[in-house]
Formats: structure tokens, sequence, C-alpha cells
């Protein structure tokens, strides 16, 4: 019997997917070498997909010169690299640069990146006189040869409009929603809690799915942020005023010079109630904590009995493990798109949601020219 029809029933797994082994001709599964996470990743992804990962070889030289060396043709096949993002997260993105480039210069038909963590995708607006860095990455990737690329929840959507080639950014949130109805006990008893004013669209999306209420936290913890023109190289009326008569502008004639003085801003405060319930924080990222910490903080004191953090992406760098034990959190739930297995040993909290299942329908639609539709079925216009 061909592979695929070795049975009547496939085995069922979650949201409805079906492990499929599909034939490993006309394409070839790599795995970039950025951490041990990456390789494990690649090796359950392959294993939903029933085919072999590919045999290459990553490493760096005594220079810290990134070198692939692939050990099998693929000249006209579809080849898709996994590649996770650790903590080097320069390493990583030269490393899935430099593999690109030998795959498209051995004749690789289309080349896919699985890159479940887009790196920069916070720098994709202009600040000061910053640059927007990930639309320089788009380009690179793309020079490099790559023609598609498989991510996940994306800092901002419109990322996907610096790439010269599509992007299938699919969503995590299914699989952290699945979460909190199996792992939460009482969580009909919760309450969903934007982070801030700008989180309030993802929490509403968690909240009308699982028919829960809904908070927001507002205001900063620290108490003064400099608020700066976006533009790079703008100097205040007041300073042009007095490089060109050697008079300050008076202040009750430049309301613009008043914008640019430090603006004090609320404490944390939460519109909603939280009290005798669990309240549930849900964003893309966590890496700093410390704002999560804070937002623990007001809401243990506005009554809330046990608090979640649920993120796609647990960065969670720096001393973020030591202050998530610290803290009145009790149980950061993350999904694998970036490795942490360190952070976990460090903290007893932090909990880790298997997404493999998605990566491999995702790759395995693309490689069939199958729709990509029913990923996103239950995914909500906002998430």
């Amino acid at each position: 019997l061909p592979i695929g029809c070795l049975g009547s029933s496939s085995p069922k797994l979650s949201f409805g997917y079906t492990k499929m082994n599909v034939s490993s001709r006309g394409y070839r599964v790599f795995s970039g070498n950025s951490s041990t996470a990456c390789t494990e990743l690649a090796q359950t992804i392959t294993e939903r997909l029933g085919v072999e990962l590919g045999k290459s070889v990553v490493y760096q030289e005594a220079n810290r010169e990134t070198r692939v060396d692939v050990k099998e043709s693929v000249r006209g096949q579809d080849i898709f690299i996994i590649q996770t993002i650790p903590r080097d997260v320069n390493t990583a993105v030269m490393e899935l640069l430099v593999m690109a480039y030998t795959l498209k210069t051995s004749s690789a038909q289309n080349i896919i990146g699985v890159i479940p963590y887009f790196p920069y995708s916070k720098q994709c607006k202009m600040r000061k006189r910053g640059s927007i860095v990930c639309k320089l990455l788009a380009s690179m990737l793309a020079e490099a040869g790559l023609t598609h690329i498989i991510t996940m929840d994306l800092h901002q959507k419109e990322i996907q409009g610096f790439f010269s080639f599509p992007v299938d950014n699919l969503r995590a949130s299914p699989f952290l929603i699945q979460y909190i109805q199996e792992e939460i006990p009482d969580y009909r008893n919760a309450v969903i809690v934007a982070k801030s004013p700008s989180a309030a669209q993802r929490a509403q999306s968690y909240a009308e799915r699982l028919r829960l209420g809904l908070a927001v936290l507002h205001g900063e913890a620290h108490n003064f942020e400099l608020v700066m023109s976006d533009g790079p190289g703008l100097a205040s009326p007041s300073s042009l005023a007095h490089a060109r008569t050697g008079l300050e502008l008076p202040r009750k004639q430049s309301k613009a010079a008043e914008s640019m003085m430090p603006k004090e801003k609320p404490p944390i405060t939460v519109v909603g109630d939280v009290g005798g319930r669990i309240a549930i924080i849900v964003d893309d990222i966590i890496d700093d904590v410390e704002d999560f910490v804070a937002a623990a903080d007001i809401l243990k004191e506005r009554g809330a009995y046990r608090i979640y953090i649920m993120a796609t992406h647990g960065l969670l760098s720096a001393d973020a493990p030591r202050l998530i034990e610290e803290s009145a959190i009790d149980e950061v739930v993350v999904t694998n798109t970036v490795p942490h297995d360190v952070q976990k040993l460090q903290c007893s909290k932090i909990k880790t949601v298997d997404v493999s299942m998605i990566l491999a329908e995702a790759i395995r639609r693309i490689h069939h020219g199958e729709s990509m539709a029913y990923l996103f079925r239950n995914i909500a216009v906002d998430d």
C-alpha cells in the first residue's frame, strides 16, 4: 500500500488535524543548528509528516563564520528550513541566510523558511533616529533565496507587507485557548485581561471565544515618559526659535513645545471587575517581565486570586525567570516557537504548549498546493 493509506483511520489529533504520512518525494525538511530545541522541533514536525529530516551539517568555524554543507541532492525540490531564534539572535539569522543561499545555489526549486518567531519584529516602526530593521531583514531573506515564509503571531500584521514573497502568519490562539479550557480549573470564573489598551483587541478575541469577561489595564508602572516625535532629527520649536533669534519662544505661544516636555502618566489602574476571579493576561511576546509583574501586583490588590500569563513567544530574557518565580504570577504559558529550556529549569511556573502540529500541517498544505484557510477557521479578525 502507498504511504498514507496504511489504515482506514488515522489517529485523531487536536483541532481536527490527523497525522498524514506523505511521501518524501518532491520536498525536504531541513533544520538549523541554532539550538537543541530547534532540532527537536524539526524532528517532531518530520515525524508528524512521516518524512526524514534532511541531511546537512551546520556549524561555526573557529573564527565564528557560519558554514553549511548539504549532504543530499535538492535539485528541483521544495525545501523547508526550520529555524527557531534563541538568545543569540544574530547567529541564528546568519545561519538561516547562509543555509537558504546554499540551497538556492544547489538548484532547489522553492525555499520556504519556517520561522515560528520572526526576529526584529519589534523594530517595525520608525523611532526617533532609528530604523525599520524588520524591513531590512525581510529584504535580506529574499536576497538569500527564500521564496515563502511560515511564521506565527507577528508582532504587527503589517510586517507581512515588508516581504516581496508570500507570508503565512499562523496563530497560536487555538492552542492557548485549549490549554485554558483543559488545564485551568474553573476557567469559567476567569476574566481575560489586556496588559494595555493597545492589546485590548487581542484580549477581546480571546474573551469572545471563551465567553468570558474582559478587563483592561491602563497606565504604566513608570511615572514619566518622554514623548518624542517619530520623525528622525526633528528639533523642538523653541530650540529652532532660539537658533534663529537667540530668544526662547514663550511657552504660551507654543503648544508643540509643551508636547515635548516629560508627560506624567497615571499609575496602573484596572478597567473592569477582577475581584474573586482568575485573571488571564494575554499577549504575543513576553520578554522583559517587569510590566507583567507590576500588572500581577495590581490584579492581586484588586482581588484576583490566580493570575496566568498567556503568550505565543516566550523570549524571557535576562532575569525574567527569577522575577516570575518571585512574583504574584501563578503560571506563565508559552509555546515552543522560541527555545526556553534553560528558563524552565530556573522557574517552575513556566509551562509549554506544543504548536508543531499546525506547522507540520502548513508545510504539507503548501507543498501540495492546498488552501491554508483550514488553519484559520477558528481565528478572529483581531487575533
